[in-house]
């Protein structure tokens, strides 16, 4: 993952949310998609064990597979696209960015959820989701 760091104020980070709301709808439907695919390339996989390549079910997995590597590729080519943007895609089926930031002399994260009007949450770096915290404005300087 190849992240450049860009400090954030809210303001900045706030634009760029919404900026990346659509892309982040966008990657959020084909890693569910992908998701779907993983588990039919899997019991299809049980089935065609030792089928013949022509058989229905094989010609099925061939196809699946190759949307597989399609979608995984779109995650991957969206995902750099955010990361280079300065922000960080921590978690695609929540939804989840965060954004560096400075409070005092600490690095934080600003914490924004897909769905959230504005950033209302920050966390340590070594922290995660289940660390948010409540966002004052006079936390960032």
């Amino acid at each position: 993952m190849n992240v450049k760091l860009t400090l954030f104020s809210i303001e900045e980070a706030n634009r760029l949310a919404a900026e990346l709301t659509p892309e982040m709808k966008r990657l959020m439907l084909a890693k569910r998609e992908l998701d779907r695919l993983e588990r039919r390339i899997a019991a299809l996989t049980l089935a065609v064990s030792g089928a013949d390549a022509e058989n229905p079910d094989a010609r099925d997995l061939r196809q699946l597979i190759e949307r597989r590597t399609l979608l995984t590729r779109q995650l991957a080519t969206g995902v750099q696209g955010i990361h280079q943007r300065g922000c960080l895609l921590k978690d695609l089926d929540r939804g989840l960015l965060d954004f560096y930031a400075v409070s005092g002399d600490r690095l934080i994260f600003l914490c924004w959820k897909l769905g959230e009007t504005e950033i209302a949450h920050w966390h340590p770096l070594e922290g995660g989701y289940a660390n948010r915290q409540p966002l004052n404005r006079g936390d960032l300087d």
